[in-house]
């Protein structure tokens, strides 16, 4: 697995901003810089995707910028400036495509001049430049269209994240994204995405954030070495019960924690009280969670609409008065993982004794979603979700433009707003 760039040289590039580095040198100096770097990467900082290689790019960018190359290798190079762009706020998430763009400078051996006008984890507005990029044409061309990729996606998604985990600062969230990713490379820049969002909450207003993972593979992007989970609905179905599922996960992993899920027979009050019951100990403890997943097909036992409005007059009276439209509905008092289904558990299990053990949540807990949690006071612990990666992917698309040629100032009309200031 590899290690990611998170040493001195990643460091400055992405966290100070505003500062120009030549990457990809030759020299003897820039080599040992960057073999330190390496070095220097630990368990709890996450892999790093620089692929494709530099051989590789021709096959992968598009055809046009592969034409240019071509181009400009037939009549002559010159120094280029790229301002790079996108046209919705982002937090800015630049470390992969950067990291990228500098493992090709290095296997091409050449330098190319990158200045963060935004460190990582900032704030950045619509068509604000990102970064200016400096260096060869002939070089630089090709690699346009694997640079953007790398970029867009993840400053969207770490943009979700920080909204999400910034309006409910006292929940843990766990990212669960990876069955939702087209392929493992997606998979790691969309776990790198949710860790920067996550410790911009943590930084602005003191969210937890992101606590973990669940794969292996992501989980150093959060601090952890491996990544987090008990069970899914398969193991209970294997079991033929809640209670013996949980049972099952306990003797075979007794030092973790356990996380039940309690939605499978659709008896989330009755198999959720009687895995407490048969785990006292844990649950006395707060080492023993329940988790909510149920389908947006029925309600959580016990409610319906009447008694979802109930739920929410009792704890939330300010959640259900005044104007909603059907999706807020949905998620305050509708079927599925709803704030009044949050509360309505919460209040059995206290009811029942068992007021240390805790409640996670899952299924489409989005931008959205969460922001209305907040405004129902749901008492959850946890949430597990993947709905912070970019829900329409058009919104992802980065944007770049070459605004200097061997100095001199020229971009198509329109985008002079990207000259530098």
């Amino acid at each position: 697995m590899r290690r990611p760039m998170r040493g001195r040289m990643c460091r400055a590039m992405c966290r100070q901003g505003r500062k120009a580095r030549v990457t990809g040198m030759s020299d003897t100096d820039n080599r040992s810089a960057g073999n330190q770097a390496a070095g220097s990467r630990k368990a709890g900082q996450g892999p790093t995707a620089l692929l494709p290689s530099s051989a590789s790019v021709p096959d992968w960018t598009d055809t046009y910028f592969r034409r240019t190359k071509e181009a400009v290798g037939k009549f002559g190079d010159k120094t280029v400036t790229y301002a790079i762009f996108m046209r919705r706020p982002v937090v800015c998430a630049p470390r992969l495509a950067v990291e990228w763009l500098e493992s090709v400078a290095r296997e091409r051996n050449t330098g190319f001049q990158i200045e963060l006008n935004y460190p990582e984890g900032k704030w950045v507005g619509a068509g604000e430049p990102i970064m200016y990029i400096t260096g060869s044409f002939y070089h630089l061309v090709d690699c346009e269209t694997i640079l953007l990729q790398k970029l867009g996606p993840a400053s969207v998604a770490a943009y979700n994240a920080f909204t999400m985990c910034a309006d409910l600062p006292k929940v843990a969230f766990l990212a669960m994204d990876a069955r939702h990713c087209a392929g493992t490379e997606m998979a790691e820049m969309m776990a790198y995405a949710a860790s920067v969002g996550s410790d911009r909450a943590k930084r602005k207003v003191g969210a937890k954030g992101f606590i973990g993972n669940a794969t292996d593979a992501t989980a150093p992007y959060f601090g952890q070495e491996k990544g987090m989970g008990t069970m899914p609905h398969a193991l209970i179905g294997y079991a033929g019960s809640t209670v013996r599922a949980a049972e099952m996960f306990h003797d075979t992993f007794p030092d973790l924690g356990l996380t039940v899920l309690v939605d499978y027979f659709g008896r989330e009050i009755t198999d959720g009280l009687e895995v407490c019951r048969r785990f006292p100990q844990l649950a006395a403890q707060g080492k023993l969670s329940l988790r909510l997943d149920t389908p947006g097909g029925r309600f959580v036992e016990g409610l319906d609409p009447p008694g979802s409005y109930a739920v929410l007059e009792r704890h939330a009276p300010h959640a259900i008065r005044g104007y909603r439209d059907e999706t807020q509905l949905r998620y305050l008092i509708g079927t599925g993982v709803s704030a009044a289904a949050i509360h309505y558990v919460r209040e059995r299990l206290d009811d029942a004794g068992f007021p240390a053990v805790k409640i996670v949540a899952s299924s489409g807990f989005g931008p959205a979603k969460c922001r209305l949690m907040a405004e129902a006071n749901a008492p959850v612990d946890i949430i597990g979700t993947g709905s912070y990666l970019p829900e329409r992917w058009t919104e992802t698309y980065a944007t770049a433009d070459i605004i200097e040629y061997d100095g001199e100032r020229r971009v198509k009309v329109g985008r002079e707003f990207l000259f530098r200031r």
